[in-house]
């Protein structure tokens, strides 16, 4: 049984349909279901309403309007995403919901898959436990029809490109994730641990420049300028909007302080750039490993902004993590109260007055990813050169 059970797991074809069926599973739900409202009495919005920001975006940098304010008519939030970003989803806006919608959600699952296949060093059973692993967190994010699948997929794709110095399509993609959102840019620390830094830099200025170029498709110089300093104006807004399932909003929630997010973020940063400080380590593929693991975390529980959903790229990070890692009674703990409090919480398996009284407002969905990656961090700190990825 327990045999068989390995070569289900290790069969990616398995694995791909699974996630293709879930993929459109989720996408006919969202298309199916009725209207929804987020505010009481408000206007009723399309059950993918994510979708509809990204699919408006479009039309509104071709026909010259802001991007970066509200329109309530069509949908409900803010489009944050950069004008790149708005060009590039004509892909999608062109065809109709139906179809957009599933291209759509099966891009960020297709990517998602191939990122973690793709992964060096790691047996065909490990990837396929990681991604197991991520199948509700997946689920959560494509039910919102979201892009965070999608950068979890460009920043871990962006590594294993990397590993096989395949550095002209690695840059393509960690600069493609900034532009879809600006924490990816903390991948560029990647660039620390390969060698001919120059090239990478060479490489990264070209794909800047190209996907910077992108809207001048659609619209001039001037009007570009606007729509970039609309772009900062709503940033610098937002910035102070909310805590979200992040560090912030656990010091906030639990003790009633209100940190400065700036001395928060550059804290965080601090100890995230301490382990390289282990510079005869960068030889080694599991320390490699470790950081794309705290890398994918940080930028989630860093974040002020971080929802649920976001919660796909830290737990690609805690699954890597718990994959490659040794399975000391600690480790498997601290995935487990993951899995239960990060994946799980937000279900149905929670009665409802749980989630609503003390999950959510008490960020508990960020605290075990935090303690998982205080673990990694730790982990790095004391690395020796003799260790390796676990096997299987």
């Amino acid at each position: 049984m327990k045999s068989k059970l390995k070569s289900y797991i290790s069969n990616y074809k398995i694995i791909v349909a699974i996630f293709v069926i879930i993929s459109l599973v989720a996408s006919f739900q969202l298309l199916i279901s009725g209207p929804k409202t987020y505010q009481k009495n408000g206007p009723e919005y399309k059950k993918y309403n994510n979708y509809v920001i990204f699919e408006k975006s479009f039309s509104h940098i071709k026909e010259g309007k802001d991007l970066y304010i509200l329109y309530p008519e069509e949908h409900w939030d803010l489009f944050k995403y950069s004008p790149t970003f708005a060009t590039l989803f004509g892909f999608f806006a062109i065809t109709p919901d139906w179809l957009g919608l599933n291209l759509w959600n099966l891009l960020n699952v297709i990517l998602l898959l191939g990122a973690i296949y793709y992964l060096p060093k790691i047996s065909i059973y490990q990837k396929g436990i990681i991604l197991l692993l991520l199948l509700i967190e997946l689920m959560t994010s494509i039910q919102n029809a979201q892009s965070n699948a999608l950068m979890a997929g460009l920043i871990i794709f962006s590594f294993a490109l990397l590993e096989r110095k395949k550095f002209f399509l690695a840059t393509s993609f960690l600069v493609f994730s900034v532009f879809i959102k600006l924490f990816g840019i903390v991948g560029f620390v990647l660039f620390l641990f390969y060698p001919k830094k120059w090239k990478l830099a060479l490489y990264s200025s070209f794909w800047i420049v190209l996907f910077l170029a992108i809207p001048l498709i659609f619209i001039d110089l001037t009007q570009y300028r606007f729509q970039i300093f609309s772009f900062l104006h709503m940033l610098a807004n937002d910035h102070t909007a909310s805590h979200g399932l992040s560090v912030m909003g656990l010091f906030t929630s639990w003790f009633g302080i209100e940190l400065n997010k700036l001395f928060v973020v550059l804290s965080g940063a601090v100890i995230f750039l301490a382990p390289m400080l282990k510079i005869k380590e960068y030889q080694n593929f599991k320390f490699r490993i470790l950081m794309l693991a705290s890398l994918l975390i940080w930028v989630v529980i860093f974040n002020h902004k971080a929802e649920s959903p976001t919660f796909i790229i830290a737990m690609a990070g805690a699954s890597i993590w718990f994959v490659v890692s040794k399975k000391n009674k600690l480790n498997i703990a601290l995935f487990i109260l993951a899995f239960l409090f990060t994946s799980l919480s937000p279900t149905d398996i929670f009665p409802r007055f749980i989630r609503n009284d003390f999950i959510k407002p008490y960020a508990i969905k960020a605290l075990p990813c935090i303690l998982i990656w205080i673990k990694i961090i730790y982990d790095m700190i004391i690395f020796k050169s003799s260790e390796k990825v676990e096997s299987e």
